[in-house]
C-alpha cells in the first residue's frame, strides 16, 4: 500500500510501466515507422505503419477495457454499500449515474448519505463536483 495520503489532488492513478514506458515506446515506434514510410515508400514500410498504428490503438484500448471492467465492479460495490448505509432509499440509489456512483467510492460512510441526496437533487451532477465535496477521503489504492 502506498505511503502517500490520497486526496482529490492525488487520486488519479498512473501505472508507470504503461504510461511512462510502454506507451511512449509504442507511440515513438509509430512516428519512426511513419517517417520511414515517407522517406522510403514501400509496401513493407506501409505495413509497418499499419502495424505500429495497431499497437498504439491496442495500448489505449487495453487500458480502456481494464478501466471499464473496474468501473463495473465499483458500481456494484457502491450500490451494495449505499443500500446498507441508506436502507429504504433504493429509488435514490438507482437514480445515480454511473459516474456519480464511481465518484462516491472515495467518500467516507458518514458523508455518503448527504452526497447522495445532493446528487439526486441535482446539486452535484458531475463526478468531479462530488469528489471536490468529500472532506474525509476514503482512499482506493487498488485501482487499475
Amino acid at each position: 500500500m502506498p505511503t502517500t495520503e490520497q486526496h482529490y489532488g492525488s487520486h488519479r492513478r498512473y501505472f508507470k510501466w504503461h504510461h511512462f514506458v510502454a506507451q511512449p515506446i509504442i507511440i515513438a515506434n509509430f512516428i519512426i515507422q511513419l517517417a520511414w514510410l515517407i522517406n522510403e515508400p514501400t509496401r513493407w514500410s506501409a505495413w509497418q505503419v499499419v502495424f505500429a498504428a495497431g499497437l498504439v490503438i491496442f495500448s489505449f484500448t487495453a487500458r480502456s477495457m481494464a478501466l471499464r471492467a473496474q468501473d463495473r465492479v465499483i458500481r456494484l460495490e457502491e450500490r451494495l454499500r449505499l443500500s446498507q448505509l441508506m436502507p429504504g432509499e433504493q429509488a435514490a440509489i438507482n437514480s445515480l449515474s454511473h459516474r456519480q456512483l464511481i465518484a462516491l467510492r472515495f467518500a467516507s460512510d458518514e458523508e455518503v448519505p448527504d452526497l447522495v441526496r445532493r446528487s439526486v437533487s441535482g446539486e452535484l451532477t458531475k463526478s468531479e463536483q462530488i469528489k471536490k465535496e468529500i472532506r474525509n477521503w476514503r482512499p482506493d489504492y487498488l485501482r487499475v
